[in-house]
């Protein structure tokens, strides 16, 4: 999923975010009413989540103003007001969920999660497979045959992007982007350590098995046939 948070506390908006890119899915933040708003504008969300005390324009007045502006993503509301009468105002101002701060991430993933299927009726997958390679999206589980394979969370990410791309030639530059949330630098060699580890343990007592992660020389890497 692509996901915006708008949130001006920015200890809150890296939980959030942080929490958003390990499981997978594109997070942009904005940190105040206004760039949010320009940022809801654009193209390609497929939900937001936003806090109702904003600089420059609140929460209730920026998800307002988006739905007379015809922006029909899902939205969910995170604020500290616990009151039901809040709670009213937030769902009539055109948010389509509430969360009350503190919140676990896991249930503010689950909220997101939910609305998206609600607005596309696409359930999101739980379980990914290439070959005998399987992926646990909800328990963080990766096993090759009957054999569990340990990752550190870079190496699930980056074999999540992978499998999620099976069969296509994913570049160096894709990988930076969505993975790390670095821009490309040319001299780092971050991606073909965590590549090369990655390949190894996919290996480990595999004797005999096709290998997963295949180079393509000058262009990046692909997973599969």
């Amino acid at each position: 999923m692509r996901i915006l948070v708008i949130e001006d506390d920015e200890k809150i908006a890296s939980f959030v975010v942080k929490g958003f890119r390990q499981a997978g899915h594109e997070v942009d933040w904005a940190a105040d009413g206004d760039t949010g708003f320009a940022r809801l504008r654009e193209p390609g969300w497929e939900a937001a989540v936003v806090d109702i005390m904003l600089p420059f324009r609140d929460g209730l007045s920026l998800v307002r103003d988006a739905r007379v502006a015809g922006i029909a993503t899902p939205i969910i509301f995170l604020s500290a007001k616990r009151e039901v009468d809040d709670r009213i105002l937030g769902l009539q101002a055109g948010g389509d969920d509430y969360l009350v701060k503190p919140f676990a991430f896991s249930e503010l993933l689950a909220r997101v999660q939910a609305l998206v299927r609600r607005a596309t009726g696409v359930v999101e997958p739980v379980r990914l497979s290439v070959g005998d390679l399987e992926m646990d999206l909800v328990k963080r589980k990766v096993s090759r045959g009957r054999r569990e394979i340990v990752l550190q969370p870079r190496e699930f990410a980056l074999l999540e992007y992978l499998m999620r791309h099976r069969g296509s030639v994913v570049s160096k530059i894709m990988l930076m982007e969505h993975v790390w949330d670095y821009s490309f630098d040319p001299e780092t060699s971050v991606v073909e350590t965590t590549v090369s580890r990655l390949r190894n343990k996919l290996n480990e007592g595999a004797e005999g098995q096709p290998e997963l992660i295949r180079t393509v020389r000058g262009v990046g890497y692909v997973l599969g046939n």
